[in-house]
């Protein structure tokens, strides 16, 4: 013999009366039943290629240009390279006096009024001579214009 199925949330004991009318449905219960239009699809989202997923854990790997070498902010000296230009570069924060400038000039490096430096090129053949002569010729203005405004000899503060 076959079982009777009794409706979902009830006890078996209940039935429902077959012979009761179904309520009326009232204008607000229309509008609460109406159908919800589908949302629009998402776009499925796109897998990082591995350049993409590199640059995420790395950072940013472009580094400025110039980038700073060294810098004294007391004395209002910075030096920088530039890859790009290929060129080293000394900057001053105010005009410096005119030994400072002779001696700058004396190590051939160029006012370069665009930028507000003094630039030398760097060689291909030379490039590390340029570099080791450029952070003498740093530290040896550093010095002059510490001197001249009376700071004692410190430490750079490096980038």
């Amino acid at each position: 013999m076959a079982r009777k199925r009794t409706p979902k949330n009830t006890t078996p004991t209940e039935t429902p009366n077959p012979i009761q009318p179904e309520p009326e449905l009232q204008l607000a219960d229309l509008a609460s039943t109406a159908v919800q239009e589908p949302s629009a699809p998402e776009a499925p989202e796109l897998q990082p290629t591995f350049v993409e997923r590199l640059q995420q854990q790395r950072g940013r790997i472009i580094a400025a240009d110039p980038f700073g070498i060294a810098g004294d902010y007391e004395a209002g000296v910075r030096l920088f390279e530039s890859r790009r230009f290929r060129q080293m570069a000394i900057k001053f924060e105010e005009k410096p006096s005119q030994e400072v400038l002779e001696r700058v000039k004396s190590a051939g490096y160029r006012w370069n009024s665009r930028d507000l430096m003094w630039i030398h090129p760097i060689e291909p053949d030379s490039a590390m001579t340029t570099r080791i002569e450029a952070e003498r010729l740093y530290q040896e203005v550093r010095g002059m214009i510490r001197q001249a405004k009376g700071i004692e000899s410190g430490q750079e503060v490096p980038f």
